[in-house]
């Protein structure tokens, strides 16, 4: 991402099991409420932050998930980044694609998950992992 931001407060959680979401969405619904922001907004990066906390899950073996409140000038927001050492994405084109899955899934997932964010950036090396950083700004 090219933005440059100014990070107002950062948490991170290890996520390694079902039960660690529940958890983590919390921890960034409380992060997005303590920024102002609208219930909307909120429901859009818990869902794109639940979609990738899962795939995290079932493709990557879990990880780490930061959680950033940031600003930029007047403007705040919440930026997550999901790290994995999984296997890593052999072609991000084709997974970004809606109805691609290498599960038994629709394949919404990532094409659905950057459509809820403002910004959506995603790194992958096959054999080493995953890395997604996704940001919802408070008014977007």
């Amino acid at each position: 991402m090219t933005t440059t931001l100014t990070i107002l407060n950062k948490d991170s959680m290890t996520i390694t099991r079902e039960q660690d979401v529940v958890p983590c969405r919390n921890r960034v619904k409380e992060v997005a409420i303590k920024i102002g922001m609208g219930l909307v907004n909120q429901t859009k990066l818990i869902t794109a932050a639940s979609e990738l906390l899962r795939n995290m899950l079932r493709y990557g073996n879990g990880g780490e998930v930061l959680i950033e409140a940031v600003s930029k000038g007047r403007e705040s927001g919440v930026r997550l980044t999901f790290i994995d050492k999984g296997p890593g994405i052999a072609d991000i084109n084709l997974a970004m694609q809606d109805g691609f899955s290498t599960g038994k899934s629709l394949g919404l997932g990532l094409p659905g998950t950057k459509r809820l964010v403002n910004e959506f950036d995603i790194k992958s090396t096959v054999g080493q992992g995953t890395t997604i950083t996704i940001l919802k700004w408070k008014n977007g």
